[in-house]
């Protein structure tokens, strides 16, 4: 096996795609959140079990509580949106049961994509009249981007994380000498305040 094969592999294994399935119990709401770099495109597509009398409805929302997609009474269908800042996003699902109703728990799927995921390669190869490699190769160069990218990402944030640490370790040894200087001045004054009191009370010489 050559090195080019083994870097396919590689790279479709990192191309991962989110599915998940549950079931939505009556007039509960079910949130799943991720976090996300600025400027990517998301796209989801899911669907809903039907039961008499019931629906479910989703809405899409950043941290600061924008929403970005939602739909009433679905059963079917898809959503997308594009990140604008680097932030933790939240899709939830909500089931709707009247009152007389006793209702049923009903299955939900969701499939998300992000990023390099979302691209349409097919319609791509098509457009710019690739070959069948060359579709791939352009492929295999995106998702390399976006693992560069990712990496140089992490390796900020532990950056900022370890500047963080470090900032903290010396304001907690800082904080720690003034305690042990305040408790020495205190146990200090103490002293001179008993042996005084004591002198006064002709207790002490």
């Amino acid at each position: 096996m050559d090195l080019a094969h083994i870097s396919f592999i590689f790279l479709s294994l990192l191309l991962t795609v989110n599915c998940i399935m549950w079931n939505l119990e009556p007039n509960t709401r079910k949130c799943l959140r991720e976090e996300l770099q600025q400027n990517i495109p998301v796209i989801g597509e899911f669907e809903v079990t039907e039961a008499l009398g019931q629906s479910v409805d989703y809405v899409v929302t950043d941290s600061k509580g924008h929403i970005l997609a939602k739909q009433q009474g679905i059963t079917k269908g898809k959503f997308s949106f594009n990140t604008e800042s680097f932030d933790t996003y939240e899709i939830c699902f909500v089931s709707q049961v009247p009152a007389n109703l006793k209702g049923v728990a009903q299955e939900v799927s969701l499939v998300t994509k992000h990023g390099v995921e979302t691209k349409n390669y097919d319609s791509y190869g098509e457009a710019a009249q690739l070959k069948p490699i060359e579709k791939e190769l352009k492929r295999l160069e995106d998702l390399s981007e976006a693992i560069v990218k990712d990496f140089a990402i992490m390796r900020q944030r532990e950056e900022e994380m370890r500047d963080t640490n470090e900032s903290t370790n010396s304001r907690v040894l800082y904080f720690s000498v003034f305690s042990m200087c305040c408790l020495l001045g205190l146990a200090t004054w103490q002293v001179l305040y008993l042996r005084t009191y004591f002198k006064a009370k002709k207790l002490i010489e």
